[in-house]
């Protein structure tokens, strides 16, 4: 018989599985369309390693940053990586780098989504960077972030403390103009 913490464990398991197959379906057609044999690079990128990698791509940024997030939940602590990312958008900003965030904002106006995508915005706005907010009668569940228009960041990480310093996540950075290209005329179209 498996105990319930099992239970759950096998539960995690299949979850990541799933977002690694929704990632693996949707480089399968950047690589059967390629015309060279060599492949994107591809990191994986597991619970905090992400928010490493994150911020660094935001520092090392030169041209654009491109970021759709269903929640950006920056909170008030020193150690919050959210607020440590939202300075990172903003310094990236003042250096020249053109950074667009894409908001997710729900329809019913008490909800808790708002107010975290709300106060993020508003950090982010007042240091520059261009805020845009989906429709509330769609959904906008999207986690990805395009960097220089080659390296995409994409995966199950929120932009909230719990997911890039608690959670059991998964992420994968691509280096791969294409799919770059590909993930930002997705994002122009919401």
């Amino acid at each position: 018989m498996i105990r319930l913490p099992e239970q759950r464990r096998l539960a995690a398991g299949k979850g990541l599985f799933c977002i690694l197959f929704l990632i693996l379906a949707l480089l399968a057609p950047l690589a059967a369309a390629a015309d060279t044999a060599a492949s994107a690079p591809v990191t994986l990128l597991k619970n905090r390693d992400y928010a490493t990698a994150f911020l660094k791509g935001i520092r090392e940024a030169r041209s654009s940053i491109l970021l759709s997030t269903y929640l950006f939940k920056v909170g008030d602590g020193v150690d919050n990586i959210p607020r440590r990312v939202a300075e990172e958008l903003v310094r990236a900003r003042k250096r020249g780098v053109a950074v667009t965030v894409i908001l997710e904002r729900s329809a019913d106006s008490t909800d808790s989504l708002n107010r975290e995508n709300h106060h993020a915005a508003d950090i982010l706005a007042r240091g520059g960077v261009k805020v845009y907010f989906d429709s509330p009668s769609i959904t906008s569940h999207a986690k990805v972030a395009v960097i220089d228009g080659r390296y995409v960041y994409l995966g199950s990480h929120n932009l909230t403390q719990g997911a890039l310093a608690h959670n059991n996540e998964l992420s994968v950075l691509v280096d791969s103009p294409e799919m770059a290209a590909e993930i930002r005329s997705y994002l122009d179209r919401l």
